[in-house]
């Protein structure tokens, strides 16, 4: 579960620091207070709840925030500068500078990020980050499809206003109108009784313009997205199962390179001890 190891031996004080924060045990503590203070602070949302025990409710919500700022002080003393190389270990950093952050006065509504230091689960879990790091990866592919589907949007948009508009102006008035109704029709939400079908009372014909959209949009498009997601997994996942894989390969390559090395010290042992006792024989007779 440990997030890096670090590039180099730091002091022996370093060097217990970070094998301290990045064991096991340790990070598995971390994930049941991250899980802890996510239920404390939905509890804290219920009026009745805070009656009775919201005083434990804050005591505990600081003492986890306590041992937030002891783990990534210690990250920080561990690592020193290193520890900001991590995107990661940034994300955690940044995390936990905002909940200090005072939430009093005109910063109250800072409170509400709170909530933020759940979404420390997903630098501690290993598949929460590939999960993150592959829809990362896919956003070139993803910024792409949206640019299509803007462009669908609107010309789809232009269309529903010149033939729609005059008659139902409330949904098609204006482009601003026709795209936000266009994507309610995509979401599949009240899209037939609650506006398609209306439509088709003054445009009989209006299904040979929504069917083809609802074709696209829906079915094709976000479709779309969902291949390029799972196809940079895959990616991914190929990539790192190939880094294992050399990995493994120079480990074993090294061994044998190791092992040949010292069997052909221990020959020449072999051959010297030979010699040696064959001139000891010769001096005896």
């Amino acid at each position: 579960m440990g997030q890096h190891e670090p590039a180099t031996h730091p002091p022996t004080a370093r060097r217990w620091v970070a094998s301290w924060v990045e064991a096991p045990r340790f990070q598995y503590a971390i994930v049941a207070l991250i899980v802890v203070n996510a239920i404390t602070l939905g509890l804290e949302t219920s009026p009745t709840i805070m009656t009775h025990v919201g005083p434990w409710l804050l005591a505990l919500d600081h003492f986890v925030l306590g041992v937030f700022v002891v783990e990534i002080t210690a990250k920080l003393y561990a690592y020193h500068w290193r520890f900001f190389r991590d995107p990661w270990n940034v994300f955690d950093f940044l995390i936990v500078a905002i909940a200090l952050i005072p939430a009093s006065g005109p910063l109250a509504v800072l409170r509400a990020l709170r909530i933020l230091r759940v979404l420390r689960l997903i630098s501690m879990l290993p598949r929460l980050r590939f999960v993150v790091e592959s829809l990362l990866h896919a956003i070139p592919g993803i910024a792409s499809i949206a640019g299509l589907m803007v462009l669908l949007y609107y010309v789809f948009a232009v269309m529903a206003t010149g033939l729609f508009g005059a008659d139902h102006p409330t949904w098609f008035g204006t482009i601003g109108k026709s795209m936000y109704t266009l994507f309610q029709i995509m979401t599949l939400e009240s899209w037939s009784m609650g506006i398609v079908r209306p439509v088709m009372e003054t445009h009989p014909y209006a299904w040979l313009f929504f069917i083809p959209f609802i074709l696209i949009a829906t079915f094709t498009i976000l479709n779309l997205f969902i291949a390029i997601i799972v196809n940079t997994m895959q990616t991914m996942h190929e990539r790192t199962h190939a880094q294992e894989q050399a990995t493994i390969k120079d480990a074993v390559h090294s061994e044998g390179t190791s092992l040949e090395a010292q069997l052909v010290a221990l020959r020449q042992e072999l051959r010297e001890v030979m010699r040696e006792l064959r001139e000891r024989g010769n001096a005896q007779s």
